[in-house]
């Protein structure tokens, strides 16, 4: 299925869990009715574990596999089940993450509410702070491994010095400039990276650009490269996969994650280059 759904197409849809991907403590305040919270530290990231450093992977590294399939059992998401994620930022960046993961996992029954929580709530999606009805539990998902590609940072430095190859980030490009630096100790970027920042594949009411314009951005990025040869990066590994959702509506499938990002990359002593 497309990757991105309407939220006016909402009601036309088949039973489907609905996960509300934004950040935490956001679900308990106000959700869409019938949404379970699905928060990126809490469940898509290791970031809210005990102890948890992200110095070593980064600032919301991915569970493990087996984490990952037990949770979607407990939200009674099986192989054929249908999952709508949301979240309330701009291109629902976490929403995005949700849906690669999902798809990484080989689900491919999944979408992610365009234009998020503005977008549903003006379509008239029913907004509600009561807890919603527990899950039928189903048994743990069965997958065995992220079969999406991924790569360290070591691969990193490689996409970023071999001309053949690509690697994207998709942060803020004053960030990418090393400007300014909210939330990682050292500004700048990946030496080698190439900045196309992911507004960049928004309208400007917030919702993804069609296919055709997505292709037309993208084409002349990629080149001649195959897709094995882009990889994509922002500051933790979440907003990266609303440009590998974006390329994936454009029909160019296959670039790999960064799951540690920027953030990894920053806190690792590595080379950090800026420009003006």
């Amino acid at each position: 299925m497309k990757p991105v759904m309407a939220p006016e197409a909402l009601a036309d849809a088949a039973p489907f869990v609905l996960l509300d991907a934004r950040a935490a403590g956001a679900w308990s305040e106000g959700h869409f009715e019938g949404a379970f919270d699905a928060d990126v530290d809490r469940y898509l990231s290791t970031a809210s574990d005990p102890g948890f450093d992200p110095a070593p992977r980064g600032r919301h590294p991915l569970p493990t596999p087996e984490r990952w399939e037990l949770q979607l059992g407990l939200w009674g998401i099986g192989p054929r089940t249908l999952v709508i994620a949301y979240d309330g930022s701009r291109g629902a960046m976490g929403a995005c993450r949700l849906w690669w993961m999902l798809r990484a996992v080989g689900h491919e029954n999944v979408a992610v509410l365009d234009g998020g929580v503005e977008a549903g709530r003006a379509a008239g999606l029913r907004w509600t702070s009561e807890p919603s009805a527990p899950p039928v539990s189903a048994p743990r998902y069965p997958a065995g491994d992220w079969l999406w590609p991924v790569i360290d940072a070591d691969q990193a430095k490689d996409f970023g010095q071999d001309s053949d190859k690509l690697l994207i980030d998709v942060r803020a490009p004053a960030r990418w400039r090393g400007e300014v630096e909210p939330l990682d100790p050292v500004p700048g970027h990946i030496p080698g990276s190439v900045n196309v920042f992911l507004e960049a594949n928004l309208r400007p009411d917030g919702r993804f650009k069609d296919a055709e314009e997505l292709r037309n951005l993208y084409a002349p990025i990629l080149g001649s490269r195959p897709l094995s040869h882009v990889a994509v990066h922002c500051g933790s590994g979440v907003s990266a996969c609303h440009t590998l959702l974006a390329l994936e509506l454009a029909g160019f499938s296959g670039a790999s994650l960064y799951v540690g990002s920027y953030s990894q990359w920053s806190r690792t002593g590595r080379p950090v280059a800026k420009e003006a």
